[in-house]
C-alpha cells in the first residue's frame, strides 16, 4: 500500500466513511493520488471512477456515497495534471497534457496497485475526459472490466461554431511549438472567479457551490484553462476513437449517457461510438447540461437508472 494522502473535507461535503486516499506511482513514476472506499456489508463488486478534466477526487464524494449505498467498493483517482496528482508545469493552474499514452499508462498502474483490493466484477464509471480515457483503455485492449457507464464522455469536441478541422490543425501546430504549454488564446479560465449560472455546467446551484467551496478550502486542487498541448491531446484522442477498430472489439456492456444541452462535447459522436460497440447503449437526458453527475436530482436519477440497468445481474 502507498503512503497516506490527504482528502479535502468541508461541512457541505465530508469525506465518505470507510475510505482513505493514498499516493501511488504512475507509469513513468509520476506521483498520483487515489482514494479507496468500502461499503458497510459484503461488496457486490468494485467501481473505478474516472473524473473529467479539472475534477479532483473530492468533487465525486456524492457519487462515491451513491455507489457505496449500492454495495460497491469505490476507487476514484486524480488524473495526472489535476487534483493533487503530479502536474507537469510550474504553473499548476494550467490544464496541460502531452498525448494520451501517459494517461493510459497511469490507468494501468492504478489497476495494478489497487487490483487485489477490488472485488470483482470491476465496473468503470467515467465522466467527460475520464469517459474518453476509459473508452480508450477499452478500445486498446483492457479486458478486466465487466461493464462501463460513461457520463457525457469526451468523444467529440464542441468547437463553438469554429470549423473543427481548422481548430484541430491549429492545436496540432501550436502543441509542437514553443507555445505548447501556453493557454489557448490566452484564456486562463481562472477557477477562483467563476460564477453560477454563467460558468456552470449544471442546473443545480447548490452542488455547484459545494465544489466551489472545496476549491477555496484547498486551492491546490483547483485547475484553470487548457493549454495548446491539452487541446491537441483531446482532438487526437477523439480522432483515434473515430477510426480504431478497437471500439467494435469491446465485448462488455457500455452505456453512454449524454446531456441533451451539452456545450462541451458532441452528442453525435457519443451516439456514433455507442452504436459501434456490440453491447453499446445510448441514453440521453434531454434537458441536462454537461455535468450530469452534479445535475439536479431528477436529471441525476436518469443517469443512476441507466447505471443500475447496466450493472444489475453482473
Amino acid at each position: 500500500m502507498g503512503d497516506a494522502a490527504p482528502l479535502v473535507s468541508i461541512p457541505e461535503a465530508p469525506v465518505p466513511d470507510h475510505g482513505k486516499a493514498e499516493w501511488f506511482s504512475g507509469a513513468d513514476g509520476a506521483t498520483l493520488r487515489a482514494a479507496l472506499f468500502s461499503p458497510e456489508g459484503p461488496p457486490r463488486g468494485s467501481v473505478v471512477v474516472s473524473p473529467g478534466r479539472s475534477e479532483p477526487i473530492e468533487k465525486y464524494f456524492e457519487v462515491v456515497q451513491d455507489l457505496l449505498d449500492r454495495g460497491f467498493v469505490v476507487l476514484v483517482h486524480d488524473w495526472r495534471g489535476q487534483g493533487l496528482s503530479h502536474r507537469a508545469l510550474p504553473d499548476r493552474l494550467k490544464g496541460h497534457a502531452a498525448g494520451f499514452k501517459d494517461f493510459l499508462g497511469d490507468y494501468q498502474a492504478l489497476l495494478a496497485v489497487f487490483g487485489t483490493r477490488l472485488p470483482k466484477p470491476w465496473i468503470a464509471l467515467g465522466h467527460s475526459m475520464g469517459g474518453c480515457l476509459t473508452m480508450l483503455a477499452l478500445a486498446t485492449g483492457e479486458k478486466r472490466l465487466a461493464a462501463a457507464v460513461l457520463s457525457a464522455p469526451m468523444l467529440g469536441l464542441n468547437t463553438g461554431g469554429k470549423p473543427a478541422g481548422g481548430a484541430r490543425a491549429l492545436a496540432w501546430l501550436m502543441s509542437r511549438s514553443r507555445y505548447r504549454s501556453e493557454y489557448v488564446l490566452g484564456d486562463v479560465g481562472d477557477p477562483f472567479v467563476q460564477s453560477f449560472p454563467k460558468d456552470a455546467l449544471t442546473h443545480d446551484a447548490a452542488r455547484y457551490a459545494r465544489h466551489r467551496a472545496q476549491i477555496h478550502a484547498n486551492p491546490d486542487i483547483a485547475l484553470g484553462g487548457i493549454t495548446w498541448g491539452w487541446t491537441d491531446f483531446a482532438f487526437a484522442a477523439c480522432a483515434f476513437l473515430r477510426r480504431t477498430k478497437g471500439v467494435e472489439a469491446v465485448s462488455i456492456p457500455v452505456t453512454i449517457v449524454a446531456a441533451g444541452q451539452d456545450s462541451r462535447v458532441l452528442i453525435a459522436d457519443e451516439k456514433s461510438i455507442a452504436g459501434r460497440i456490440p453491447q453499446g447503449r445510448y441514453v440521453e437526458i434531454p434537458d441536462a447540461f454537461h455535468e450530469i453527475l452534479i445535475e439536479t436530482d431528477d436529471r441525476r436519477a436518469v443517469f443512476w437508472k441507466a447505471f443500475d440497468e447496466t450493472v444489475d445481474g453482473l
